[in-house]
C-alpha cells in the first residue's frame, strides 16, 4: 500500500525588495559616521563669534569680494539686485560650523525636469533650512525656450538653479545682523575702491566698459551725470553692472538700451496702462498685487 501523500503547502513567493550592493552599504556608512563626526567636532569646538566677525570685516574689505557680493539682472522693466551666493559661501566659510549644498535627488529624461534638493545646517545649533525644487530642462533664450538635451548643458541649468536656492537656505540659517553688517562692508569697500584714487578707478571703469562696447556717453546717461562728478557710490554701482555682465546674469542692453529700445518700452507700458484702464478689476486685487513682495530670487551666474 502506498503512503498518503500529505498537502505541503507553497512556500509564499519571495517580496520584491531593491538590493542593497556592498559598495552602497558602505556609502551610506560613511555618510552617516561622516555626519555625526561633523556635529560632534561643532559640538566640542563651538565658532568664537568675535573672531568670526573679524573675519567677516576682513573678508569684505577685499575688493574681490565684494565686487562679486552682488547679482544683477532684469526682470520685465525692473532691474533686480540682491547678495549673491558667492557672499553667502564666503560668510558661511567666515561664520564656521556649516553644512551647505545642493544635490540631485532624481533626473526624468522623458519629462525633461530634474527635481532638486537644497539645504544649509548649522551644526552647532541644529538650525536647518532645506528645500526640494523640480528644475525642467530648458534654457529661457530670446528665441523662446529651448529644451536641454546635452548632459552638460543639463548640469549647467541645474547648477545654476540650486545655486540661488542655496544661497537663501545659507542666509535663512546665519544671524541677519551678521549678514546686514557684511552688506555694509562690501559697499564700503565698493564706494572706497580698496583705496586706490577715485579718479584712478574713474578711469579704470570707463576703460572697462569701452571694452565690451559701452561708450562714456551711455555711462554718464546711467548714472545721471558727467563722468567728472562721478563719486564712489557711482563707481561702485557700476563696478556691480560690470561684474553682473561679465558673468551673463544681464545684457548690455538691458543695462543700456538704446533710444529705439527704450521708445519700445515706452509704448508697451502705456498700451499695458490702458488694457488696465478698460478692464473693471475689483479693489481687492490692486491692494493684492501693490502687497505681493517680489521674488528674492535671481540667476547667480555667477551664479
Amino acid at each position: 500500500m502506498t503512503a498518503p501523500v500529505r498537502y505541503q503547502p507553497l512556500a509564499a513567493a519571495p517580496t520584491a525588495r531593491a538590493e542593497i550592493g556592498q559598495a552602497t552599504a558602505v556609502e551610506q556608512s560613511r555618510a552617516v559616521a561622516e555626519v555625526q563626526a561633523a556635529v560632534f567636532v561643532a559640538q566640542q569646538r563651538p565658532r568664537n563669534k568675535s573672531v568670526a566677525v573679524e573675519e567677516m570685516r576682513d573678508a569684505t574689505a577685499q575688493m574681490a569680494v565684494a565686487q562679486k557680493a552682488y547679482f544683477r539682472y532684469r526682470r520685465g522693466t525692473e532691474q533686480v539686485t540682491g547678495a549673491s551666493i558667492h557672499l553667502a559661501r564666503e560668510l558661511a566659510r567666515c561664520w564656521g560650523n556649516i553644512d551647505y549644498g545642493v544635490k540631485e535627488l532624481r533626473r526624468d529624461d522623458d519629462k525633461g525636469e530634474s527635481e532638486m534638493l537644497a539645504y544649509a545646517w548649522d551644526l552647532q545649533t541644529n538650525s536647518r533650512s532645506a528645500t526640494t525644487f523640480i528644475v525642467p530642462h530648458i534654457r529661457d533664450t530670446k528665441q523662446g525656450a529651448r529644451k536641454l538635451t546635452e548632459t552638460r548643458d543639463i548640469y549647467e541649468n541645474n547648477a545654476n538653479a540650486g545655486a540661488r536656492r542655496l544661497r537663501e537656505m545659507i542666509f535663512n540659517v546665519m544671524p541677519s545682523w551678521f549678514t546686514e553688517e557684511a552688506k555694509t562692508n562690501c559697499d564700503t569697500t565698493l564706494e572706497n575702491g580698496g583705496g586706490q584714487p577715485l579718479t584712478q578707478r574713474i578711469a579704470n571703469a570707463i576703460k572697462g566698459f569701452e571694452a565690451i562696447g559701452v561708450t562714456r556717453a551711455q555711462l554718464d546717461d546711467k548714472i545721471g551725470r558727467p563722468s567728472n562728478d562721478w563719486n564712489g557710490h557711482d563707481v561702485g554701482q557700476l563696478s556691480t553692472i560690470y561684474q553682473s555682465i561679465k558673468r551673463g546674469e544681464t545684457s548690455i542692453d538691458d543695462e543700456f538700451p538704446t533710444p529705439a529700445q527704450t521708445q519700445l518700452t515706452a509704448e508697451e507700458i502705456s498700451k499695458a496702462g490702458r488694457r488696465r484702464k478698460t478692464e473693471k478689476a475689483p479693489e481687492t486685487t490692486d491692494l493684492a498685487v501693490a502687497s505681493a513682495e517680489p521674488p528674492a530670487e535671481g540667476p547667480d551666474g555667477e551664479q
